[in-house]
């Protein structure tokens, strides 16, 4: 009995050890200076968490450089289709704008434009995973439907790339931004376990939704020692020796 206790309190020792490691590590590779450089270009993927927080999330989007952030990946829960219409919208408003760009671009050398040379390429992807619990449903069906939700993502996030990239060491994407709501832990936590079992990871950016003016959401509180970076849009959120990083109202 007393060995069958020792090796449970070892593994739970290195269990805690790693978690420290991970969560740590996170913050230190948030503040490491040579971060601050930023790459040519940085792939992310959107959470879109329907509704509201749909609507923060590419009003967010909509503001970023589309060369430079690229490629992008709109991740949805599974029968939110309204999420995946608005961002294929947003896709194509943005190809739109691009191409008329380079028509003014192009008309500065030639006469007239040499639209031959016009080169639009879709740089971004729709994935779909389950729901971890779908509104109104009964706490005791919840744990099935969030396990599935945690196994789609850990593929998604862990051997889908190895796939993808030729077996290289990289993430699936540069950063994942993410603005609640509950499923999104679950997408967190398949992260964490990437890191904990050593594979590449991208980095974790949540931001606060804009109604939370006084108060975390659930989420929030879940994520707010889990993230590389947590943003809120109010300056009451933001606690002293905290986490919280405050910029203003970002939609």
């Amino acid at each position: 009995m007393s060995s069958c206790a020792t090796i449970l309190l070892s593994f739970f020792l290195c269990f805690s050890a790693r978690l420290f490691f991970v969560i740590s590590s996170s913050r230190r590779i948030r503040l490491s200076p040579e971060n601050h450089r930023p790459p040519q270009t940085c792939s992310i993927a959107i959470f879109l968490g329907s509704g509201g927080h749909t609507s923060e999330a590419l009003k967010l989007v909509s503001a970023l450089d589309f060369v430079r952030y690229s490629p992008r990946t709109y991740i949805v829960s599974e029968g939110d289709a309204l999420s995946a219409r608005k961002a294929l919208a947003l896709e194509h408003i943005k190809a739109i704008d691009h191409v008329f760009s380079d028509v003014r671009n192009i008309s500065k050398h030639f006469n007239p434009p040499d639209l031959t040379r016009l080169k639009v390429q879709p740089q971004y992807k729709l994935l779909t995973i389950p729901r971890a619990r779908r509104v109104h449903q009964p706490l005791l069906s919840t744990p099935p439907d969030a396990v599935k939700a945690l196994l789609v993502c850990m593929y998604l996030v862990s051997v889908r790339p190895l796939f993808e990239k030729g077996g290289s060491r990289q993430p699936f994407v540069d950063l994942l931004i993410l603005n609640g709501p509950g499923t999104c832990v679950i997408l967190c936590a398949a992260i964490l376990l990437n890191r904990f079992i050593g594979l590449p990871s991208p980095r974790v950016m949540y931001i606060e939704s804009f109604a939370r003016v006084k108060s975390l959401s659930l989420s929030g509180k879940l994520l707010y020692s889990f993230t590389d970076c947590f943003v809120v849009q109010w300056p009451d959120l933001v606690q002293p020796g905290g986490r919280a990083v405050y910029r203003g109202c970002l939609v």
